[in-house]
């Protein structure tokens, strides 16, 4: 998962950090990036983001989706269709993989770093996918509202920063709390898919999903729509074994 926007480890709480008077403070699970695009990325995004970055409204930061928003997928995407959540694209290879195998599924990218979307819109130059949208934006808060209750088919999230040291562990994104949120969104039924290259994380998600009463696991197969990417190849060519995951929505 990709990471951006700004230095601080917590959310402001106040005036002063921009934050409305209330808003609580949380723990991140991205870090500062820096938020400048090659040229062609930019390009790409002048172009192509009126299109294709559904514009939101915020609250709190670049980042935070005011939680009064509700997204209308059939709005957004012209259409009612299967939708699935992407959180944290990166450079978009599952995503553009799954939105051309799948033409009648539609596909919305959650990502906080607007570079990683101009990447991605990069690719799409040439080959438009009407299938995809993004918002910049927390996956981790946007999915606790910015959605309806039930409306998505599956949400991926691959390869998340893996935050491997002890003291920094608490900020990773697949916990009970994102569970929950997960849940909330997907209808019965619904598929979360995870994949990893470390294994501490692996056992992590495994002991956050297995305990959680609304998930039952469903394979450990790869993801059929997930690419095999450079990334992936470096890390196996180094010995890390990948590791996905299936939950089912209860």
């Amino acid at each position: 998962m990709s990471a951006v926007t700004d230095g601080s480890d917590r959310e402001a709480s106040g005036p002063e950090g921009g934050a409305p008077a209330g808003y609580l403070s949380r723990t991140r699970s991205f870090t500062r990036r820096g938020g400048r695009m090659p040229p062609r990325h930019q390009q790409a995004y002048d172009q192509l983001a009126p299109r294709y970055v559904i514009d939101v409204p915020r609250e709190g930061g670049s980042t935070t989706v005011a939680p009064a928003y509700c997204l209308d997928p059939a709005v957004a995407f012209g259409r009612v269709a299967p939708l699935v959540v992407e959180v944290g694209p990166g450079s978009g290879d599952a995503l553009i993989a799954g939105a051309r195998a799948r033409p009648d599924t539609d596909f919305l990218a959650l990502e906080v770093w607007r570079p990683g979307i101009g990447q991605c819109l990069s690719r799409m130059i040439e080959d438009p996918l009407p299938n995809v949208r993004f918002v910049e934006a927390d996956a981790e808060v946007a999915l606790a509202t910015m959605l309806m209750p039930g409306s998505v088919e599956e949400v991926w999230t691959y390869f998340p920063d893996p935050w491997p040291k002890r003291k920094q562990q608490h900020r990773r994104i697949v916990g009970p709390e994102f569970a929950d949120t997960v849940r909330r969104v997907l209808r019965v039924g619904g598929l979360w898919r995870l994949a990893t290259d470390i294994d501490g994380y692996a056992t992590h998600m495994r002991k956050v999903l297995d305990a959680h009463e609304g998930f039952e696991l469903v394979s450990t197969e790869r993801a059929p729509l997930r690419p095999v990417t450079r990334f992936e190849r470096k890390g196996a060519a180094v010995g890390r074994s990948i590791t996905d995951l299936a939950y089912r929505r209860l």
